[in-house]
């Protein structure tokens, strides 16, 4: 199976879903909403443990991994197993569709990159790379009404993301491919081919008109921006740059998140640090600011999750609710 999974490895909000779309176009590739099927095995107690559990995570990895020590080849039987499973069910999703892929874009991927890889060796991957402020922009603006401090307490994407992925990139030990945001939207034709010819598939220039020939399933990612379009845009490539511009503390706060990141690993995802802040320098006050998405129902029930957790512990609805959650726990305990 693994010859036959394609995994697109990105940070959120880094245009994977519009790559993800263009990918399914293609005759010979299948994809299906985020399956999530990776992140949950990474924590089963032999590689990382679940610190939440209705059992004792301690003691079962421990347990864990004195039993895997005792099998035939140790890790490897291990993963085998997992494999298995994971084989199984992507295996019988792609079988009925005769093409020759099955593409997995899971953005949760890339925080368990070291255990992907572990057991998927031999899979391709194709590295999906962005202006890190750009990235940061999007995702504050998508669903934390472009509070970049609120979005980065609440998943400090760029930390997470940037060291995982440089670090994946820089060690090449599976088939990879790096493709850069920028290059994939101006040239979207050629980034494709490049893609194509990386997969050993023939090259289906048409694809790039993703509108046409993809049916979007829910659930499909994220698709905030990318349903506007039949075919990629550049719309959103530069809009970070008025949105700094026009507020300092977010210019300031921006610079604190860079500064936390290694040069390498920016140098690694393209974007130098001294000169990732250079279209500032040579752009001019006036852009049109990023406006938050208004109507959509991911971004309006994400809002509104947040709205309810925030202070929840101080407020009257959550009192209510530890309330209510005590009276279920009671009444649907196992007797």
């Amino acid at each position: 199976m693994q010859d036959r999974l394609l995994f697109v490895i990105s940070p959120p909000r880094a245009g994977s879903t519009l790559l993800q779309q263009m990918l399914g176009s293609h005759s010979q590739i299948y994809t299906h909403p985020e399956p999530h099927l990776i992140t949950p095995l990474a924590y089963l107690g032999y590689h990382d443990t679940v610190d939440k559990a209705p059992y004792d995570h301690i003691n079962g990895a421990e347990a864990m991994r004195a039993f895997v020590s005792r099998l035939p080849r140790g890790e490897d039987d291990y993963l085998d197993a997992l494999r298995a499973y994971t084989d199984t069910l992507y295996g019988r999703m792609l079988a009925p569709t005769g093409r020759r892929y099955f593409l997995d874009k899971t953005p949760a991927y890339a925080t368990v990159l070291p255990f992907l890889t572990a057991l998927y060796p031999a899979a391709k991957y194709v590295v999906l790379t962005r202006h890190p402020l750009s990235v940061m922009s999007s995702y504050a603006n998508s669903f934390f009404v472009g509070d970049w401090r609120a979005a980065n307490e609440f998943n400090p994407v760029l930390e997470r993301y940037v060291p995982a992925m440089a670090a994946l990139i820089r060690q090449a030990q599976v088939p990879l491919l790096q493709v850069g945001y920028e290059q994939l939207v101006r040239q979207p034709e050629r980034e494709l081919a490049r893609i194509f010819a990386f997969l050993g598939l023939e090259d289906e220039p048409e694809a790039v008109q993703y509108g046409k020939r993809f049916e979007a399933k829910e659930g499909m990612g994220d698709p905030i921006g990318v349903k506007k379009h039949d075919r990629p845009t550049t719309e959103s490539v530069d809009k970070w740059i008025p949105e700094l511009l026009s507020s300092p503390d977010k210019r300031s706060y921006a610079r604190e998140l860079i500064d936390r990141l290694d040069e390498d690993d920016l140098e690694t995802w393209g974007y130098p640090k001294e000169t990732l802040f250079a279209p500032l320098s040579t752009a001019r006050e006036g852009g049109t600011v990023p406006r938050p998405p208004l109507f959509n129902k991911h971004v309006f029930q994400r809002r509104v999750m947040l709205a309810l957790k925030h202070d929840i512990d101080k407020r009257p609805h959550g009192r209510v609710l530890k309330r209510i959650k005590y009276y279920c726990d009671v009444l649907l305990r196992e007797q």
